[in-house]
């Protein structure tokens, strides 16, 4: 906008120059002189008149981007995490891969972030170990509540609180057809970013029992 102020003025200002050094030519030497240091002066006035509106500018937006800069540095460090908040992100740095196995829903609620540091749950039949976003699923964090549980319906129904969880098997048969893509495209997201570590059982399904190679394979594709 001080850039068009200016232009509009630089042009007004180059018609006046141009009048005045026509007067000048036309009218005697001292006239012509007077009226040529009146267009100068008009010139410098005018100048001054749009770097002042230029440097106003420059004012407001460093002002502006000092302010982004402080909520970035708030907002980025909560974020984060500093001092007990930082200690959420170390148990995923300092646990091994876990390998692969498959859990009953009694055996996957030992794994919640309370209890135990590493976290699980599952989603579509497939259990995944979150524990590097223990910010999210941790304790404290949003997710929390689907941390050693089965979190396919939440996902499904975008329900955050204890009426999406079951304390039984949830076979997720009264879901729709819209409702179960949902829950095959969350499946998918965490596939690609967190490790899958085996599969929720149903009742009276006995568990899989995986070589190394089998469980060295699949972290390999997930890598």
């Amino acid at each position: 906008m001080a850039a068009g102020d200016g232009d509009v003025k630089l042009g007004t200002l180059g018609s006046g120059s141009e009048s005045s050094s026509d007067g000048g030519s036309e009218s005697p030497g001292g006239a012509g002189a007077a009226a040529e240091g009146g267009g100068w002066a008009a010139a410098a006035l005018a100048l001054l008149t749009g770097g002042g509106e230029m440097l106003l500018n420059v004012a407001l937006v460093a002002l502006v981007l000092l302010g982004a800069y402080r909520l970035w540095v708030r907002w980025g460090r909560r974020g984060l995490g500093t001092g007990a908040g930082a200690g959420e992100e170390s148990p995923a740095a300092s646990l091994p891969r876990m390998k692969k196995r498959d859990f009953s829903l009694e055996q996957l609620r030992q794994y919640d972030g309370s209890r135990n540091p590493r976290i699980l749950l599952a989603v579509n039949g497939k259990v995944f170990d979150v524990t590097k976003g223990s910010k999210f699923y941790g304790p404290a964090g949003p997710y929390g509540i689907f941390a050693g549980r089965d979190a396919s319906r939440g996902l499904a129904t975008f329900c955050l609180d204890k009426d999406a969880l079951r304390d039984e098997y949830d076979d997720l048969s009264d879901l729709n057809a819209v409702q179960m893509e949902s829950v095959r495209e969350w499946e998918m997201q965490f596939k690609e970013k967190y490790d899958y570590v085996g599969r929720l059982l149903k009742p009276g399904e006995e568990p899989s029992e995986y070589t190394d190679e089998e469980d060295t394979k699949d972290h390999n594709k997930q890598d």
